[in-house]
């Protein structure tokens, strides 16, 4: 079993969903076997920049869990749109409505603690999705986060190429103070760029706002030069088309590599147009997926389903041992789009090669 301290640090070691074994009693045991298929599940997901949560993880989930209840289980879907009291008052309203389980990919990690004690008050079990919730969650699923930064950090690396020494300039976009992910995604970049790089500036975007990421990137490239910016690190997709878009405003004809992460389509067709060096792809069928069962198992009392999905083992900074899936990632660039998210059912070639993208494409091998 793997156990991993979400409050420091993540190992860089990542799981298949294949993988299978068994945590202590403590894991999944407490359930007990009354519900059957008929089963309402709550999902509450935390913003609408980023729209990988409305247009896979959500439909992934209900189509999952009506699979899984012989289409008897149904969901309660809210999103908290980058608002902690808002998504409070609506895990409220899930609990007043005795939902049977609530999946919770929480706005501000901290903030939401006092209601994953209410839920838990009244018999419903919480599982954090995506991000950590603090507080008594039963459960939590998401991807290997400080190895996400790391590939990212790698990739940057990679790009500069070897001739990269400490002059050379970086600007970081990280995201939001509220999300645990941040700060891990930034750790893992950290790991690879420190003694390599000079970070000239860094920025924590509030609420991952590209919006800000955007003012952040113009005031960066005043005060650096927009000839001396060697790459740019950014936390994911949504800021990086910001950043770009700072950067071509400014005059920049040469746009230095720059990172993402979700795989959002417009960042795969900035990536086969060049603008943009790479993304990191979180396969989110197999996240959404794995929610889902760990959801219904926990409802339904099935201790030894739920355990073999939960291998892993995190610490938040409320609770310890807390049962755990962790999801493989993958870097994405130019060479891999169709064996990644062309394969995955993501998206078709049709919807990436649009016809502004129609002879990078073909360069790409995307036909």
């Amino acid at each position: 079993m793997r156990r991993i301290a979400i409050a420091v640090a993540a190992s860089t070691m990542t799981f298949s969903l294949a993988a299978c074994g068994a945590l202590g009693a403590a894991s999944g045991s407490e359930a007990s076997p009354t519900k059957g298929d008929d089963i309402t599940v709550g999902v509450l997901m935390p913003e609408k920049t980023n729209t990988r949560y409305e247009e896979f993880d959500y439909p992934i989930i209900q189509r999952k869990v009506a699979e899984l209840t012989d289409k008897k289980g149904k969901t309660l879907y809210a999103n908290g749109e980058a608002d902690a009291k808002k998504q409070a008052t609506q895990m409220q309203q899930m609990i007043d409505e005795k939902v049977d389980v609530i999946l919770l990919d929480a706005v501000d990690s901290h903030a939401i603690a006092g209601m994953v004690t209410k839920a838990k008050d009244a018999g419903i079990p919480v599982i954090a999705y995506d991000r950590l919730a603090e507080g008594p969650i039963d459960a939590y699923v998401s991807f290997d986060n400080e190895l996400v930064g790391e590939v990212q950090g790698r990739s940057l690396v990679e790009a500069i190429g070897s001739g990269i020494d400490t002059s050379d300039k970086i600007v970081m976009i990280n995201g939001s103070p509220s999300d645990p992910n941040a700060g891990q995604f930034k750790a893992g970049a950290m790991s690879e760029l420190n003694g390599k790089v000079t970070i000239a500036k860094t920025y924590d975007v509030d609420g991952w706002k590209p919006e800000t990421a955007q003012k952040d990137m113009t005031e960066a490239i005043s005060a650096i030069g927009k000839g001396n910016i060697k790459a740019v690190y950014s936390a994911n997709d949504a800021m990086a088309g910001a950043a770009i878009q700072a950067m071509e405003d400014a005059g920049m004809t040469n746009i230095p590599p720059i990172t993402g992460q979700d795989a959002e389509l417009a960042a795969v067709q900035r990536i086969v147009s060049g603008a943009q060096y790479m993304s990191v792809y979180k396969p989110y069928p197999g996240e959404a997926e794995a929610a889902a069962e760990m959801a219904v198992m926990k409802v339904q009392g099935k201790g030894l389903q739920f355990d073999a999905l939960a291998t892993d083992s995190v610490d938040s900074p409320t609770n310890k041992n807390i049962p755990a899936q962790l999801v493989q990632v993958v870097a994405l660039t130019k060479d891999n789009i169709k064996s990644t998210v062309v394969k995955d059912g993501i998206y078709t070639i049709k919807e990436i090669c649009t016809a502004q993208f129609k002879s990078d494409c073909a360069a790409a091998g995307l036909k």
